[in-house]
């Protein structure tokens, strides 16, 4: 099945806006958008200061990414734009993505920034030049049924990236276009080699776009040294077992660098309460999850009480049970932290989605 931009019009008298992160994926849509006749243009945020973009490697919309996005698009024969959106992207995701680790919440900085300056920023802009849509890069499906446009899961499910997309309004994904939703990430790499891209075997990146070299901690504690502090490590009775050195170094359910012996079994983090400096440690079984309560609900179908719910990027949807402020799992669910996106499904279709603002453990529901 050949890639479709579905612009509603003839293609020769449309114009197509690709967001362009110097990427393989991003760069094989503008290929393809050239290739349907219509005016396109390229468009790349720069998110970093330039002198400190071009020492970054493995990470979008740095110096040598922007370098490669025009490189496509000169052989592309098509206009590119950057656009200086550093400032944006500092208050609305990396400032954001510190705030939460310093309240003990475990953030998608992804997920903020296409909600913010990937979708709504450039969305406008797109419409400001007169275009007829705006296509990314993106591993997801748009679909048009009964009327209404749908967003669901990339075909193929290794590159999905529908978990990162919940925040995507109806209007916005009714002018968004999603080219690559249906193609595996091999067969993109063939178009970008016969089109002659320089990108044809660019790695993906890795990591956060904004921490390339995977070192969170690191980030955080220099935007927010207070989380460096050294605390207690207390168990579930808040009986202290030991200390950490900074709280900025643990997420909810991390076993590594918990470092206290002669305990009868492995100790997790549970709890993680950064006003004390105080990290609750507790068994595997204190993970286990019966409900969540999740809010900034966005729903790009209708509100249904039976849904699927993905409650970590790398998780499988599990069955559960949403009243319009809890949801409720079929059966204990590891791994959920406040912070977190909770995003619902029926089956590939995405129904919305929102952040898990606190949890209930089973052991509570069990006890009572």
């Amino acid at each position: 099945m050949f890639p479709s931009f579905d612009l509603k019009k003839d293609a020769n008298s449309a114009r197509i806006v690709v967001a362009m992160s110097g990427g393989v994926d991003s760069s094989v849509v503008a290929a393809l958008a050239a290739r349907t006749g219509a005016e396109v243009v390229g468009v790349t945020l720069q998110l970093y200061d330039h002198g400190e973009a071009v020492k970054r490697s493995g990470a979008c919309c740095a110096g040598q990414d922007i370098y490669d996005a025009k490189t496509v698009c000169d052989r592309l024969g098509i206009p590119h734009y950057v656009l200086d959106y550093e400032s944006r992207f500092r208050t609305g995701v990396i400032d954001r993505f510190a705030d939460e680790y310093a309240a003990g919440r475990t953030p998608v900085p992804c997920s903020l920034c296409n909600q913010g300056v990937k979708f709504t920023d450039l969305v406008a802009f797109a419409r400001e030049l007169g275009a007829d849509c705006l296509a990314t890069g993106h591993y997801v499906r748009r679909v048009e049924r009964d009327g209404r446009v749908e967003l669901w899961k990339g075909r193929d499910p290794s590159r999905d990236q529908s978990y990162f997309l919940y925040g995507t309004t109806r209007d916005q994904l009714d002018f968004l276009r999603f080219p690559l939703g249906d193609l595996p990430k091999s067969e993109v790499r063939k178009l970008a080699a016969e089109a002659g891209l320089i990108v044809a075997d660019k790695p993906d990146s890795q990591d956060i776009c904004f921490v390339p070299d995977g070192d969170y901690a690191g980030l955080v504690k220099r935007l927010r040294p207070e989380t460096a502090a050294p605390g207690d490590i207390v168990d579930l009775n808040g009986e202290v077992l030991g200390r950490h050195d900074g709280v900025v170094h643990f997420t909810i359910g991390q076993r590594r660098g918990i470092e206290i012996g002669g305990q009868p079994e492995p100790l997790y983090v549970v709890r993680i309460e950064p006003e004390t400096q105080r990290l609750v440690v507790g068994p595997r079984r204190a993970l286990a999850v019966a409900s969540a309560t999740v809010e900034g609900i966005n729903w790009l179908a209708e509100d249904q009480q039976l849904v699927e719910a993905k409650v970590r990027s790398l998780a499988r949807p599990v069955s559960a049970r949403w009243d319009g402020r809890s949801l409720t799992f079929d059966q204990a669910e590891y791994g959920v932290a406040p912070g977190q996106s909770a995003v619902f499904y029926d089956g590939d279709r995405v129904l919305g989605g929102g952040t898990i603002t606190s949890t209930m453990a089973q052991e509570l529901v069990s006890a009572a």
